[in-house]
């Protein structure tokens, strides 16, 4: 059973920067074989995917994240990251780390696709 784990929320004002990491450990086969992806909850709404990145490091994001969202990995470490700038209160949300053990193309933002995921960290911005 892979374990994913966050790390990186907070509270910080509109406008402002996080960067999100997620580790994973306990994976059978090579960490880099998973496409990795980050997703994101609000109060009341629907989990939704902001960004993924596949085996060989493509990326697809959100319309609503794009240009102030960027994730990357580092497969030695074993360490997705999800950078996030210029933040704005409707980014507040809890976000979470997730792993496939299949690329989920086309649908890479879904979280249906996704095998196992972490317990999130928590971001919110104040206006």
């Amino acid at each position: 059973q892979v374990q994913l784990e966050e790390s990186g929320g907070g509270s910080v004002q509109s406008g402002g920067s996080l960067r999100l990491s997620c580790v994973a450990s306990n994976y059978r086969a090579f960490y880099s074989t998973y496409s990795m992806a980050w997703f994101r909850q609000g109060s009341g709404t629907e989990r939704e995917g902001v960004a993924a990145i596949a085996t060989d490091g493509s990326t697809s994001y959100d319309d609503s994240v794009k240009g102030r969202f960027t994730i990357s990995r580092d497969n030695n470490k074993r360490t997705v990251y999800l950078q996030i700038n210029s933040l704005k209160p409707e980014d507040t949300a809890m976000y979470y780390c997730a792993a496939a053990r299949r690329d989920p193309v086309p649908m890479r933002l879904n979280p249906a696709q996704y095998n196992y995921w972490g317990q999130g960290t928590q971001v919110t911005v104040s206006s």
